[in-house]
């Protein structure tokens, strides 16, 4: 279906991967920005706690994940794609090879987690008979598969805004643990008190920004993650629908 094709070609072969290396960039200029001015070595210094250093590593860490499941959902959108050209191409039915999906007179269908889902159908085609093909189970399994270890991205930001949280608690307990022994005469300890209290606000500001801001941009990057992977599970919805079911239903012998 020539729709179905073009529309997963907006979508693009390499087009996560692109989003995701022009939106770290940004993050990364940003940050130098910030280090050249300054305010990133302002923040380090000021929160004894070390917890914005722990966010920045989680965030790294994270994004590290992110950009390895963009790279694989990349792949397996350049493998579907070549796969829906050479089902739109051919016109001689498909066989199973094996583990493989070949398209007569075209050769195998690439790798991917689109052909395998090809192939599960072309086996319940010939072991069910003439009976219509229903694929609903099998687009549940073959979303699990593609969504893969996604989720992890909720856990992480859930994860940054929680510290961030919890350096609050923490930059507050500083702050107003010096009240409860203070003695309004004397003076030294009052501005000894006040360093002490700016500290611990220093700490409760500096980890809940860096929580808040992790947070933001971990959820950015994946739901970027998220969509890509949405429209390739649509493309794969349209190509079985469309063309695979119609010539298993009606060429069973290509199952064979």
């Amino acid at each position: 279906m020539p729709t179905t094709n073009a529309n997963f070609d907006t979508f693009g072969d390499r087009g996560p991967l692109l989003r995701w290396l022009v939106f770290t960039g940004l993050c990364v200029f940003a940050t130098v920005l910030l280090w050249r001015y300054g305010l990133i070595g302002q923040m380090v210094a000021g929160d004894r706690t070390y917890l914005s250093s722990i966010i920045a590593l989680l965030y790294v860490a994270a994004s590290m994940h992110c950009l390895w499941r963009t790279i694989v959902i990349s792949r397996e959108a350049d493998a579907a794609r070549r796969s829906g050209a050479l089902i739109a191409a051919g016109s001689g039915g498909l066989a199973l090879e094996g583990d493989a999906i070949v398209v007569k007179g075209l050769g195998r269908l690439p790798s991917c987690l689109v052909s395998s889902h090809i192939h599960d159908l072309a086996v319940k085609a010939r072991l069910q008979g003439a009976r219509r093909l229903d694929q609903t189970l099998l687009l549940r399994g073959l979303a699990g598969r593609l969504r893969g270890s996604n989720q992890f991205g909720a856990f992480a930001s859930d994860t940054l805004m929680k510290l961030g949280l919890l350096g609050t608690i923490i930059g507050f307990i500083m702050m107003l643990a010096p009240i409860a022994g203070l003695d309004t005469g004397d003076r030294s300890a009052i501005k000894s008190s006040m360093n002490v209290m700016s500290g611990g606000m220093a700490v409760a500001m500096y980890t809940t920004l860096a929580g808040l801001v992790g947070s933001i941009l971990i959820r950015i990057q994946y739901y970027m993650l998220d969509d890509a992977t949405a429209k390739l599970f649509a493309y794969a919805v349209g190509l079985t629908e469309v063309r695979v079911i119609s010539i298993l239903e009606h060429q069973p012998e290509a199952a064979e």
